[in-house]
């Protein structure tokens, strides 16, 4: 339900830096609920200047080393994009939104729920293709 979705106050278009906006999805992240044993990293890739707006791309690369296997087999990426209207008043929130790797499926994160299953099965396909090649 609506009231079950975590998220954070994000920042408005005038405070906004690329390196913010990564600060900014590592605190949505945190509101996550995915077991502890599951690392990730973020990074920022580019920024994409349109004619409306502007774009923030990041990504977020998950996997779970273990003891046995601390090199994962195979990670899952979460896409996100931060973007800023040259429109709306700079002191509105930035659009936050993101895709799941071999997904084109956009999700609002004052929309959805993130669930760890998404990343159990990616990782699970890549594992499985590996194996069959």
């Amino acid at each position: 339900s609506k009231s079950d979705i975590k998220n954070i106050q994000w920042i408005t278009g005038n405070s906004f830096t690329a390196e913010r906006g990564q600060q900014q999805i590592e605190e949505h992240i945190s509101t996550w609920d995915v077991h502890r044993s599951w690392l990730h990293w973020s990074e920022f890739l580019r920024e994409e200047e349109l004619k409306y707006s502007k774009r923030y791309h990041y990504r977020v690369c998950w996997s779970i080393p273990t003891r046995r296997k601390p090199i994962p087999r195979a990670t899952a990426s979460v896409y996100f994009v931060i973007e800023i209207s040259k429109i709306k008043p700079a002191t509105f929130p930035v659009e936050v939104f993101f895709t799941l790797e071999s997904s084109r499926l956009i999700h609002r994160p004052e929309q959805c729920q993130f669930r760890e299953k998404w990343l159990k099965d990616i990782i699970e396909n890549k594992i499985t293709l590996m194996e069959r090649l």
